[in-house]
């Protein structure tokens, strides 16, 4: 039996991903690959593994018996800013090197894009096909990512789908450098100190998804048959949209003491600004049976309850009851 290789593993995705696949698949037939080792909680194999590196990850691939990979290494939104060109190298080179390795080696490949794909001029509810033009690097990157993936699928017969993901929030992995990330970081402040400092303005209105909902959609949609899709890859998956005035008044319906005051970041704002508000899935909703069940209150009720699980020391903090 081929396994399966989660590029990245170690990441906000990855983090819930690989146990979501042990379970569906069996530890054993899941490889997580990162270029940090992991912790000890990991149950699955391991290896170290740079993305651009074409020869090591050829030799993993045919050593581990690969049959299906998820590319999910990339550098985010603002820590793409900051790094332009690492963004370029990290993103663009490391797809094509998975790419090619997955045509040459036969694979199936799942490759994520963003909302970061959308640009100014895309309308504030975007449509599944629409004008993108985004203005960031991670943009950039995402919407050469998509074409890139459609050109392999075209030319090469490649089976590579992917996902247009709105912000994500995981109580599993830290915030990793993300324009949404307030909404990661306002859970651990309200919990930890009652109060938190967000980046973005309060009415800034943003698509959102909880975790569990992002990881479901990922495997609904490798398992799906694509013989009736009109779209191959970058389904626009939609579950939430709300600001970070909302999402406060909903974690202080839980934790009633919690403060928030807002001191906008003109890089991680100008790029919140520049996206839609929402995005129209009905492509993923007509063409696999996408449909989100996660809420704004169903997501705040379970995202304390899962931090204060995982934190102890939180079970007694005067936030936390």
């Amino acid at each position: 039996m081929s396994t399966t290789l989660v590029i990245g593993a170690l990441g906000q995705i990855g983090s819930d991903l690989v146990p979501a696949l042990a379970r569906q698949d069996g530890a054993a037939q899941v490889i997580a690959a990162d270029v940090r080792l992991p912790g000890p909680a990991l149950n699955v194999p391991f290896e170290l593994l740079d993305c651009t590196d074409a020869d090591s990850l050829h030799a993993l691939v045919v050593r581990r018996e690969v049959g299906t990979i998820y590319h999910l290494a990339a550098l985010l939104s603002a820590s793409a800013e900051e790094r332009p060109h690492a963004a370029w190298r990290l993103n663009m080179n490391g797809l094509l090197t998975v790419l090619e390795e997955a045509r040459l080696g036969g694979c199936r490949l799942f490759v994520p894009s963003s909302v970061a794909a959308f640009g100014p001029l895309t309308p504030v509810h975007a449509p599944q096909d629409t004008v993108q033009r985004p203005v960031s690097m991670y943009g950039v990157t995402k919407v050469s990512g998509e074409l890139l993936c459609d050109y392999y699928a075209a030319h090469f017969g490649l089976d590579v789908r992917g996902l247009r993901y709105p912000g994500l929030i995981s109580s599993s992995a830290p915030p990793g450098g993300g324009t949404t990330d307030y909404a990661v970081e306002i859970f651990h402040a309200a919990l930890e100190h009652g109060h938190y400092t967000c980046f973005l303005r309060p009415d800034t209105r943003l698509p959102m998804m909880y975790m569990p909902d992002a990881i479901r959609a990922t495997l609904e949609l490798m398992r799906a048959d694509p013989k009736q899709w009109r779209h191959r890859n970058a389904f626009n998956v939609q579950a939430l949209s709300f600001t970070p005035q909302e999402l406060a008044d909903a974690i202080q319906r839980h934790l009633p003491g919690f403060t928030m005051r807002y001191e906008p970041d003109p890089v991680r704002q100008a790029i919140a600004d520049s996206w839609p508000q929402s995005t129209d899935d009905s492509a993923a909703r007509s063409e696999w049976g996408w449909q989100p069940a996660y809420d704004l209150e169903r997501l705040c009720a379970d995202m304390l309850e899962r931090l204060r699980s995982l934190t102890p020391a939180l079970q007694g903090h005067h936030y936390a009851k």
